[in-house]
């Protein structure tokens, strides 16, 4: 939303005149309390104080700080500025959050310097430091900056393992039920409070959602379905067939199609297992597919629709589809969906009839992406770190045995917990080995996330940092545990002391430590 303001002229002589500015002021959904009527209030103080007269605003209601994409009027006020069209010299804005919690502070600095070379200057009005390009102030701003999107971060990760032990327990978190089944609410004891219809929502922080079946008639077509794709084998298109010619609607009231049915058909919700993290969207950015071992699931969670055994047959008859097609049948297939549609998706995979599946060619070829490399698609972002993550899960077998071998070779011992990869080092020191993946920032600075296993809590944690290429490890940060206060640890090149002390170039040092040193006996 863009405001302009007309003022009248100054009708007093000899009065310093007011210089034109511009206000920028964003409220987002996790933040209602720093409401735009509150940001302006402020920033017109600050107006009246500094001389300043506002003649025009750009408001963005409702969105978040975290991107460009979809505040609208941010990217309008740098257009204005960058045409040349801003008729101000000055944009005053409530503080560095609301500016955006940009996840690379790099970012919110080029925005900050597109302004700056146009001419038109930042106040920052609620904050304690001038912003006027001195090095204490920018380093104050370059710090808020940073404090700005780690605030979106550690609420991210906050949020996510509130997620996850909510899965555990047994609620459901978002999405339609599906076909079948109802969401019901309960309050924290697990009593039931009612129907929740689509598009409502929980009003009360306590109380959670569960699954529940739904209509007798809606229950009966599921199992019906199942029937009549494992015992009459069906396909799903004759299943959509079936339904759409008695009339019968989705539960998005829309005629069925054959990936509608297949989702019935794979869905583990209709035997009572509660799964999520299949896909993640965190800090706004691109849905992705997760491994599977990333999931997040509590089986039995509510009432089964379907036998364990009927869902099971399901899916084998879907996973038998690509098992009797050669590697070249199924890249050919695929090939073809490709040529029809243009572009690939699990989706779009899904509703070709008689091929085989999405998971299917993900567990034939590894990742839905190396099947699309082969057929020569390049999906729009890039996923070329979900490959990365697999080749560096399949490399910490062979860095844990040399980790073992280092000790003993130093004279000390190393046993290995087989269910958890940690070690037992001289029977004394337990030991976890990570890898932390390497990413480039947009400025083409390193950075390392580095997730813990909370549930461990090792004595020492050798982090291994691979390099660009994230072929080789770039050095070792050896931690001892009263390092260690969250569950992830994000590293640049250079940390602070309080971190680097514990880098390495090599893991010879700790193999050192683990050397055993005689003693003579006491006389």
């Amino acid at each position: 939303m863009v405001i302009e303001w007309r003022t009248g002229e100054d009708g007093q002589s000899g009065e310093k005149p007011l210089k034109r500015a511009a206000e920028y002021v964003r409220m987002s959904t996790e933040h209602q309390k720093y409401s735009t009527d509150n940001q302006s209030a402020e920033i017109r103080a600050y107006a009246a104080r500094r001389g300043f007269e506002i003649v025009r605003t750009y408001a963005d209601e409702g969105k978040s700080g975290l991107r460009i994409d979809g505040r609208d009027s941010f990217q309008q006020l740098l257009s204005d500025i960058q045409s040349g069209n801003a008729d101000f010299e000055a944009i005053l804005v409530y503080d560095v959050s609301r500016w955006g919690r940009f996840q690379d502070p790099n970012e919110a600095s080029h925005y900050v310097w597109l302004c700056k070379s146009a001419g038109i200057s930042i106040h920052y009005c609620a904050e304690q430091v001038e912003n006027d390009g001195s090095m204490g102030s920018s380093i104050v701003t370059t710090v808020k900056q940073v404090m700005a999107g780690e605030y979106s971060r550690e609420l991210s990760i906050k949020v996510f393992k509130g997620q996850c032990r909510l899965i555990t327990l047994g609620y459901r978190q978002g999405g339609p039920p599906g076909f079948g089944l109802r969401r019901m609410l309960v309050d924290e004891h697990g009593n039931q409070k009612g129907l929740l219809d689509r598009g409502e929502h929980k009003s009360i922080a306590t109380d959670r959602v569960v699954l529940v079946e739904g209509p007798d008639e809606e229950v009966a077509l599921v199992r019906e379905i199942y029937r009549q794709f494992v015992e009459d084998q069906r396909s799903e298109r004759q299943i959509a067939d079936w339904l759409n010619a008695q009339g019968i609607m989705s539960d998005l009231e829309r005629p069925w199609s054959r990936g509608a049915v297949h989702q019935i058909l794979i869905n583990e919700k209709y035997v009572g297992h509660n799964v999520w993290g299949r896909t993640s969207f965190k800090l706004k950015t691109k849905h992705v597919r997760n491994d599977p071992s990333e999931w997040i699931r509590h089986d039995s969670a509510f009432p089964a629709i379907v036998p364990q055994p009927l869902f099971d047959a399901a899916r084998l008859v879907i996973d038998q589809r690509s098992q009797r097609l050669s590697d070249e049948e199924m890249l050919a297939l695929l090939a073809d969906i490709l040529a029809k549609n243009g572009s690939l998706s699990g989706l779009i995979i899904d509703e070709y009839e008689d091929g085989p599946s999405s998971s299917a060619y993900q567990s034939r070829f590894g990742s839905l992406l190396r099947a699309y490399s082969l057929v020569g698609y390049v999906p729009d972002h890039d996923y070329r770190y979900l490959e990365i993550n697999r080749a560096l899960r399949r490399m910490h077998p062979s860095i844990v045995k040399d980790v073992i071998e280092g000790v003993r070779a130093a004279g000390g011992t190393a046993i290995q917990n087989l269910e958890n990869d940690t070690l037992l080092i001289n029977e004394e020191i337990t030991a976890s080995i990570v890898i932390a993946r390497c990413k480039l920032t947009r400025g083409g600075s390193r950075r390392w996330k580095i997730r813990l296993d909370e549930s461990l809590r090792p004595d020492i944690t050798i982090c291994v940092r691979m390099d660009e290429e994230n072929m080789h490890a770039h050095d070792y940060y050896i931690l001892p545990r009263m390092t260690l206060a969250e569950g992830v640890l994000r590293l640049a090149d250079h940390n602070g002391l309080s971190l680097d002390a514990f880098r390495f170039e090599s893991l010879d040092g700790f193999f050192t430590l683990a050397e055993r040193a005689p003693f003579r006996k006491a006389a």
